[in-house]
């Protein structure tokens, strides 16, 4: 038993996403709507949830109806057409804002980010040692 305690589980290689300790990380899990064509959406794609039906969607999706900025996808996710996926995403926490991408052609506006900071969702640059 010991043993397992010391044991190598996995490997992380570090990104830049995550680039302060305040507002804490919080992860929670979430359905991302299936996509028109199988795709693969990389992590920190910022992802805006459906007025109505709560599904997910990376922001600057067109014609889903009323979207509002709401979380940060954790891990590269594959989606298909068939039907939504389940997966993980960051409800608050504090990430580097060249490091986050939305849909393909979508500039994030000023709006968006004043949606996640409400959300607990904060954008900085990492500090650079002396």
């Amino acid at each position: 038993m010991a043993k397992d305690l010391n044991r190598k589980v996995g490997d992380m290689e570090f990104d830049g996403l995550i680039t302060d300790l305040n507002p804490p990380v919080q992860v929670r899990g979430g359905a991302l709507s299936r996509a028109t064509t199988a795709t693969e959406y990389a992590r920190g794609t910022i992802l805006a949830i459906h007025a109505t039906n709560g599904r997910l969607f990376p922001l600057g999706t067109q014609g889903q109806g009323t979207l509002t900025p709401h979380s940060i996808l954790c891990d590269n996710t594959k989606v298909g057409t068939a039907g939504e996926v389940n997966t993980t995403v960051y409800t608050a926490g504090c990430f580097h804002p060249d490091k986050v991408t939305a849909a393909a052609g979508y500039t994030i506006s000023e709006t968006d980010l004043d949606n996640l900071r409400m959300r607990n969702i904060v954008f900085k640059l990492p500090h650079k040692e002396a």
